[in-house]
């Protein structure tokens, strides 16, 4: 195979292989939603064990861009392209880890006597999963204004944040019984906020990577 062919093989099955995580991130945070939602712990733990396959996945996805880079020694847009790579899989890494964090959690609340939801917590995580979509969408696309759009959006899950925390705070002075619950809920939503801060981040490269800007 030509070197000029094989090099651009090379990147293409990056591509795919950023893609392919970016789906896996997706189908987590929707099992996290749905084991939060019926506190399943058994599928709380399937987003436990199905961490690893991330985890595998970026480590090659890095491998391929460490290879590339010595071999080809790319320049100007393909080596923007590489590198912002290897820094936006590390945050699609680091929001795999937040679903597991997540799912420990579930799996603690299964354990307890079951409280009312707070508030508004199943819309802060839509509006996280949204951001998380819209990512990879933008990343698929080279859509500038939707990672924007995900960068924007980042305030409307910080507002969550901070209207569910301080609903959680009154709820525990009345209910000191059920304080472990409520901290469980509280860890909860700051893995959600820190969920919405990768996309963000990722967002960041994706624009970057069209448009050279930090």
């Amino acid at each position: 195979m030509p070197a000029r062919l094989a090099y651009s093989v090379e990147l293409k099955q990056i591509r795919n292989d950023v893609i392919k995580m970016g789906s896996y991130i997706e189908e987590s945070v929707e099992k996290v939603m749905t084991a939060l939602k019926n506190t399943n712990s058994k599928l709380a733990e399937e987003i436990m064990k199905e961490d690893d396959r991330i985890d595998e996945l970026e480590r090659e996805i890095e491998r391929q861009c460490i290879t590339i880079i010595a071999k080809q020694q790319p320049v100007a847009t393909d080596l923007r392209k590489i590198t912002s790579v290897m820094r936006m899989i590390a945050d699609i890494e680091r929001i795999a880890d937040h679903c597991s964090d997540i799912s420990e959690y579930i799996i603690e609340l299964a354990k307890e006597k079951e409280i009312v939801t707070p508030l508004n917590v199943f819309d802060m995580i839509v509006a996280m999963k949204e951001m998380v979509l819209a990512t990879i969408e933008s990343y698929i696309e080279e859509d500038v204004e939707k990672a924007k759009w995900v960068i924007d959006q980042d305030d409307v899950v910080d507002d969550y944040f901070h209207q569910i925390k301080d609903e959680l705070c009154i709820a525990m002075k009345h209910n000191p019984s059920q304080i472990k619950q409520y901290v469980d809920f509280l860890m909860i939503i700051k893995y959600v906020e820190r969920m919405a801060d990768h996309s963000t981040n990722i967002a960041g490269w994706i624009i970057f990577i069209a448009t050279g800007k930090l």
